[in-house]
């Protein structure tokens, strides 16, 4: 009997235990509704404000929708600080030393905000080891948070510019969203395809230049090669903050220097948090990189816009979009170390999305306090953004020139994956209207040249005629530049709503 009993017992214990797991199991699922619930609700809030006012800013949102936004990534968040008796700094955090008391102090005090609020909940928190990364330029404090009471208090506080999730941008939902709606696959990052092109046919997709580099076809249109017969980039440097550079690639290697090309440097570094080489596993950056600054080579190669600029590629991301927090840190920390490299002198980033970043914005207008002129494409890669998303973050800031591809019809007619809006600046012709051919540029490896099309290459290709104009006139100041580009642009003295001062014109720019 008393077996019997023992037995009953094992099973009463057994059926709870069982009952448990299946009422945490619901539980969670629950949970995982109401997350998915929420985020849909925050992509779509997102969007209506696009709609409604062309850009989208995290302190319009709710606490419970950056909430959201923090559970549905990793849950670190930018804290941007200042003391309180501070007020506007964005004119001036070129200026700011955050290792000066009042500065180093209002830290201190976020700092135990934080702690105070997090070890509530997670008593084993150390203050010294609450940080992600620690930051040596910027007023901007990254750290992972546990509870929405941390962050209620952080959004109140008069020490605090804005706390907000550093990962999420609904990117990728969205294309989820349009390729389920036309029954297609979602996806894609700009990664992938840069090989060479053995379809390209000569006098129509290029034209050969001496000693043997191929001219890309848009060319042309801006007068690039009437504008070498003045400048070459020569002692200007150009920074590329992009997915990095192909190891395989020589003529952004050992054959940098080649041709018509010939003493200038080429660096090659990375600031996106743990990797260890500049390396690019997506060819989005070598492609970039080759558009600016490939030489004017003799073996057959593509041949960049400012073929004899001074160069740097800078590994801050994993592909197009801003989508991870260590993406976010890593192009932040790309433009603060240009901004302190007195040599670098342009700024050119083919990448971006939708939501805005305020650390990213510190870093920007931390490069333009010190006098750099940036450039940034007006869209990513994908076509279904351009249907409600006008200009992407960080273009849609007026510290940077917005860029945009266009057809090569004889109207500016913007390309299939390229954004247009109020806030472009300049266009670049980089799509053959009659096949769809993009502009030429430098494959992963080999001497075959790839195509690559949108914004990004526009982007890059502004970039090298902004160098060809400043290696003209080396005593001229950013505005100078800018001034130069846009007198000689095809709209001045009109900008259009859509498309900026329009196509740039190297040739009349260089005289």
């Amino acid at each position: 009997m008393k077996k019997i009993l023992a037995l009953s017992g094992c099973c009463i214990v057994l059926l709870s235990c069982s009952k448990n797991i299946k009422d945490q199991q619901a539980i969670a699922s629950a949970d995982a509704q109401d997350l998915k619930s929420s985020q849909l609700q925050l992509n779509q809030y997102i969007k209506d404000q696009f709609q409604q006012t062309g850009y989208f800013n995290w302190k319009d949102a709710s606490d419970e929708m950056v909430w959201t936004a923090m559970q549905s990534t990793d849950n670190i968040i930018a804290v941007g600080y200042k003391p309180l008796q501070e007020k506007s700094i964005e004119n001036r955090l070129h200026t700011i030393n955050i290792n000066d008391a009042k500065w180093s102090a209002a830290k201190q005090q976020v700092m135990q905000l934080i702690y105070n609020s997090e070890r509530k909940f997670n008593p084993s928190i150390r203050i010294e080891n609450m940080e992600v990364w620690k930051e040596k330029v910027l007023p901007v404090i990254d750290v992972k948070i546990t509870s929405i009471e941390t962050l209620k208090l952080l959004r109140k506080s008069g020490l605090v510019r804005y706390a907000e999730p550093m990962g999420y941008d609904p990117i990728k939902e969205f294309d989820n969203e349009a390729a389920l709606a036309s029954g297609g696959i979602g996806g894609g990052s700009g990664c992938g395809g840069y090989n060479g092109n053995t379809s390209l046919l000569a006098g129509s997709d290029y034209s050969v230049v001496s000693p043997n580099a191929k001219v890309s076809w848009n060319y042309t249109y801006h007068g690039i090669q009437n504008a070498w017969t003045k400048s070459t980039g020569a002692g200007v440097k150009v920074m590329v903050i992009d997915s990095g550079v192909s190891p395989d690639q020589a003529n952004l290697g050992s054959e940098f220097n080649q041709g018509l090309s010939s003493g200038r440097t080429i660096e090659k570094m990375f600031t996106l948090p743990g990797e260890i080489s500049s390396d690019d596993p997506c060819g989005h950056g070598t492609a970039m990189s080759g558009a600016v600054a490939a030489p004017r080579c003799a073996d057959g190669n593509a041949c960049g816009v400012a073929y004899n600029c001074n160069f740097v590629i800078c590994r801050a991301t994993r592909d197009v979009y801003l989508d991870e927090s260590s993406e976010v840190k890593g192009v932040s920390d790309a433009y603060t170390w240009a901004a302190d490299n007195s040599t670098v002198q342009i700024i050119s980033m083919s990448l971006g999305r939708v939501t805005g970043s305020g650390q990213i914005k510190d870093a920007i207008q931390y490069a333009s306090g010190k006098g750099k002129l940036m450039f940034c494409a007006g869209g990513t890669s994908f076509s279904w953004t351009a249907f409600f998303v006008g200009v992407i973050f960080p273009a849609s800031l007026t510290e940077v020139q917005a860029i945009t591809g266009v057809k090569d019809a004889p109207a500016l007619n913007a390309c299939a994956d390229c954004h247009k809006g109020k806030q472009i600046d300049y266009v670049i012709v980089m799509e053959k209207q009659s096949t769809g051919l993009h502009a030429l540029s430098t494959a992963m490896t080999g001497d075959v040249p790839t195509t690559v099309g949108g914004s990004s290459v526009s982007t890059a290709t502004a970039a090298g005629i902004a160098a060809l104009v400043w290696s003209k006139n080396p005593t001229f100041t950013r505005d100078d530049v800018l001034n130069k580009l846009t007198t000689t642009a095809s709209g001045y003295p009109t900008k259009s709503k859509n498309y900026g001062w329009g196509k740039l014109n190297a040739d009349a720019a260089t005289n």
